[in-house]
Order: C-alpha cells, then sequence, then structure tokens
C-alpha cells in the first residue's frame, strides 16, 4: 500500500532522510507484534483481537546514558507512563511502548521485566517505563487481556533488530496500530523524517486514532468533504487520540525536547484535529545525542536552544502532518468486534483530489 509520498503528497521544503521514517535517526530501532484472532465472545473465547504492541527503540543503552527529553499534552484524556518523570527530570531511559488502553498494564508489567532481565540494577534503582496508548476498543474486543508478556519481548526484538535498516518499518495497521481509526477511515502507525539545513534529523512516529471524517485535510485540500461513497468510520462521538514521539540527533537538552514535542499538534492540525473534549493527544520527544549518566550529569557537549531550533520546530510539524497520512494510506479496511468496519483511505481518490487541485 502507498505512502503519502506514493500519491503525490509533499509536506513542506524539507528533504527526507534516506527511509523517511524514525529509522533515519543512528540507533533508533521500531518493532512491532499484531494481535489478530477471531474467537467465540467471552467467557467461551476471547473474542475478536484486532490489537498489538509497537515498541520504539530510542537507544539501546539509554539505561547507562538516559536521553534528553520533553514531553507535552495537547488534550489529556489519555495516559503515558513515564510522561511525568521525562517532565520532571528531562530525561528517557526506556524504550517507547506504544498499545491500547486496556493493554497498557499488561505491556508495562512486561516492559518492567525487560529492564530488569538487561539490567539487574534496576531493582535498586528503579524505572519507570514510557507507556502509551489509544483507544481500539471500537474493532478490538477489550474483555480481555489480548496483548502477552511474549507479544511485548517480540515487539521489542523486532525493534533491536530494525536498526540501521535501508527501507521504513511497516506502517498502518500494525502493532499498536492495528484497532486504530482516523479522521473517519483506518488509522495506526505512520512515520516521517526531515533533514535539515544544518544536518540534524528530525523523525517522527505517530498512533493515530483522532477526528472526524468531514475534517481530513490532505496538503490543504479538503478530502474529508470531497471523497463520496466512502462510509465513516463509526458513529462514534470524534474522540479518539494520538500518541507522537519525536527523535531527533540534533543535541537539544530537555526543555528544548519539550518545545519539540510541542509542534507534533501543528501537524495534526494540518490534517483536520480539532483535539476534541474526549481525545488524548500527548507527545514525547527526545535527543539521541544529548545524555546525561545515571545521575543526571550531562555529557560534555554544545546544545542547541533559543532560534537554533527552528529549523527542527518546522522539522517536526512537516513530519508530523505527513505521518498521520501514510498511517492511513498504509491501512486497509478493518472489520473488527460486532462485525465493526473502519474503512481504508482509498489512495487513487486520494491521488486524483490532489491532482486536480494542483499538487
Amino acid at each position: 500500500m502507498p505512502r503519502a509520498r506514493d500519491v503525490g503528497v509533499r509536506v513542506g521544503a524539507l528533504p527526507t532522510g534516506p527511509t523517511d521514517s524514525v529509522l533515519d535517526v543512528d540507533g533508533v530501532g521500531v518493532g512491532h507484534a499484531t494481535v489478530v484472532r477471531d474467537e467465540p465472545s467471552p467467557p467461551e473465547g476471547r473474542g475478536v483481537a484486532r490489537t498489538g504492541v509497537t515498541t520504539l527503540l530510542l537507544a539501546e543503552d539509554a539505561y547507562r546514558r538516559p536521553l534528553a527529553a520533553g514531553g507535552a499534552v495537547l488534550n489529556g484524556a489519555g495516559e503515558c507512563t513515564g510522561l511525568l518523570t521525562a517532565a520532571e527530570w528531562g530525561t528517557v531511559e526506556t524504550p517507547v511502548y506504544l498499545t491500547s488502553t486496556m493493554q497498557l498494564g499488561s505491556v508495562y508489567d512486561a516492559a518492567c521485566s525487560i529492564a530488569l532481565e538487561q539490567h539487574p540494577d534496576v531493582a535498586q534503582d528503579v524505572v519507570i517505563p514510557v507507556v502509551a496508548e489509544c483507544d481500539d476498543s471500537f474493532l478490538n474486543d477489550c474483555r480481555r487481556m489480548q496483548v502477552e508478556a511474549a507479544d511485548v519481548r517480540s515487539s521489542y526484538r523486532a525493534a533491536l533488530e530494525s536498526r540501521g535498516s535501508s527501507s521504513a518499518p511497516e506502517e498502518g495497521s500494525v502493532g499498536a496500530g492495528t484497532g486504530m481509526s482516523c479522521l473517519g477511515f483506518k488509522g495506526g502507525i505512520g512515520t516521517a523524517s526531515r533533514v535539515t539545513a544544518g544536518g540534524h534529523t528530525v523523525a517522527v512516529l505517530l498512533l493515530t486514532n483522532f477526528g472526524a471524517r468531514e475534517r481530513l485535510t490532505v496538503d490543504g485540500v479538503p478530502v474529508g468533504r470531497l471523497l463520496a461513497g466512502a462510509p465513516e468510520a463509526s458513529s462514534r462521538r470524534p474522540a479518539g487520540s494520538c500518541v507522537g514521539i519525536v527523535v531527533t540527533d540534533a543535541p537539544v537538552d530537555g526543555a528544548g525536547c519539550a518545545r519539540l514535542a510541542r509542534r507534533v499538534g501543528l501537524g495534526l492540525g494540518r490534517t483536520g484535529s480539532t483535539a476534541h473534549h474526549g481525545s488524548g493527544e500527548i507527545f514525547l520527544a527526545a535527543s539521541t545525542t544529548s545524555r546525561t549518566d545515571r545521575d543526571g550529569h550531562p555529557e560534555p557537549g554544545a546544545r542547541l536552544s533559543g532560534r537554533g531550533l527552528d529549523p527542527l520546530f518546522e522539522a517536526v510539524v512537516d513530519a508530523s502532518e505527513e505521518a498521520v497520512l501514510s498511517s492511513m494510506l498504509q491501512s486497509p479496511t478493518t472489520v473488527g468486534r460486532d462485525g465493526n468496519v473502519s474503512q481504508g483511505l482509498d489512495a487513487t481518490a486520494v491521488s486524483a483530489l490532489l491532482k486536480e487541485r494542483g499538487r
């Protein structure tokens, strides 16, 4: 299935990295474990599962050398463990795990086990893994804990193996994105990257599950209103959520990372988000080159701040907009629990609308 650039979408003036994804940042990996099953409803079975877990590995040595990090919340009807710690300390020391709302506790338990296995001293100097969620209960039966520890471990191993890949990771209806819907169509995982004039790579990974169809905008074209014959994903209230993770190799401190994270919301707004009352838009940003030791002492080196962040802001906004669109274009029509349907976005129709309007 096509990514946003394959249908002619060109967001902004900055070039992309080689894979146009978070894998363009050295040391970063992405892995998915997708859980799809069709069983009788509980208690006879586990019901219809359309869910999973996605692991974003920021750096394999993040526990020994925490990354500078900061977060932002556009609308807070959601959860991201570790966000308060990142705000307080300005660092992050675990991978970022993405999953569905009701699976957050299960994934958190598995994330703690992985950390303890890798670093036994975690038992004395505890970590708070970063686990964030969106609600996939429209397509996924949440009456059973569909994601198991083995799934979390599988996604973590896949993230390790993906580092340095010359191809973009899977997007759309994979891992945590399996049961998500976005802007009236099927959503999920999306990613994009940009390279600034200063040579820094800025990349974004999104879990998209927000908005209403009539708001869908692609490169300034009101596609959601113009498309005919494509049913809305559901008649639910337009709530949902979006988790956004920014990763950069630019040397930015925790305060600067918080400012980068905040810009994800501008990219979502371009695609049609208005951050509804019931939505959770939660963002985190991290720098792979701005590190501290276990006691929080920063490693030597200059840090970008002030107007030096402007090119990075531009990169975050553009990459976020593109990542939303790729998360949808990469997702096929999905039938879930109770026969609920989330319609895939028709790439051919989108491309035709863009051409009609000179995009």
